[in-house]
């Protein structure tokens, strides 16, 4: 097999990659709220307890994760990740966490540029 012939293979790839790991973050969150609390920022204890916050957040996490997957408003879907990640990077600073996250931003950003690859839902729909 050519590697070049590979190539198409690699923006599916980077996609799905990232889905994966949003909606496993999403499914664990809804699972095991209790284990996430020590990530919430303390000033959205302001307006919701630690459980509506951790449920949201993952039910947003879960949504992207699964848009993202089968590729279905791929653009939409990774500029709301992005944002998110912006969000989650901004909040824990430069940590393990943060350096992970920019990492899946920046690999988000690519699925966001780049748009619906050859493996995507989005077109076969259009």
């Amino acid at each position: 097999m050519n590697v070049m012939n590979l190539k198409r293979y690699a923006p599916a790839l980077v996609r799905f990659g990232v889905a994966i790991v949003f909606f496993l973050f999403g499914v664990l969150q809804l699972i095991n709220p209790e284990q996430w609390h020590a990530w919430i920022p303390s000033f959205i204890l302001n307006y919701l307890s630690a459980n509506q916050f951790i449920y949201i957040n993952g039910s947003f996490d879960l949504i992207i994760g699964a848009l993202l997957i089968p590729g279905l408003f791929t653009r939409i879907a990774a500029l709301l990740g992005i944002l998110h990640l912006i969000g989650v990077i901004l909040s824990v600073g430069f940590t393990d966490i943060g350096i992970r996250d920019f990492g899946l931003l920046l690999a988000l950003l690519s699925v966001f540029v780049h748009g619906s690859d050859d493996f995507c839902l989005d077109k076969k729909f259009r």
